[in-house]
């Protein structure tokens, strides 16, 4: 059994919106549709990718009152040390009501994703809703490096 498979499901009741961490009640649909359409991250990611990332992270899903999926965060984490917070969403139509803040305040407080040193994301356009939270930009980015492909889901943005 991976640690993955014995995180308890967290389910958190907010405002009128259900955060939970069940894969049962995801929507593939709209996290793919998301991601694949919206998103300026992985415009274009095939639905196996998405599955596959789904399948291997600590995925959050945010929930109005008749039970469709509005909003999105995952979490690719060894469950010890580090995490990488990816994927956050909020459908547009359902902006502008605190949901993205309350989808991260459930991500930081779930209890398998504490005490660890780092907790990194990306963002090209977020920095103000993610600082926040206490994110900032690197501190050593001179110790950071990657391998990035800009064209594996087609043409880059």
């Amino acid at each position: 059994m991976s640690a993955l498979d014995a995180v308890a499901i967290l389910v958190r009741e907010d405002g009128g919106f259900v955060i939970s961490t069940d894969r049962a009640r995801l929507d593939l649909d709209v996290i793919h549709g998301f991601l694949a359409q919206q998103s300026y991250w992985c415009r274009g990611i095939p639905r196996g990718v998405v599955e596959c990332a789904v399948a291997n992270s600590l995925c959050f899903g945010i929930y109005g009152d008749s039970g469709q999926q509005v909003g999105f965060a995952r979490v690719v984490t060894d469950f010890a040390t580090y995490g990488y917070v990816a994927d956050v969403f909020v459908l547009p139509e359902w902006r502008g009501r605190g949901l993205s803040k309350r989808l991260m305040r459930a991500v930081l407080d779930h209890p398998a994703l504490q005490g660890f040193r780092r907790l990194t994301l990306a963002t090209r356009d977020a920095q103000g809703l993610y600082a926040q939270f206490g994110f900032t930009t690197s501190r050593r980015p001179d110790w950071q490096m990657e391998r990035f492909n800009a064209t594996v889901y087609g043409d880059p943005l």
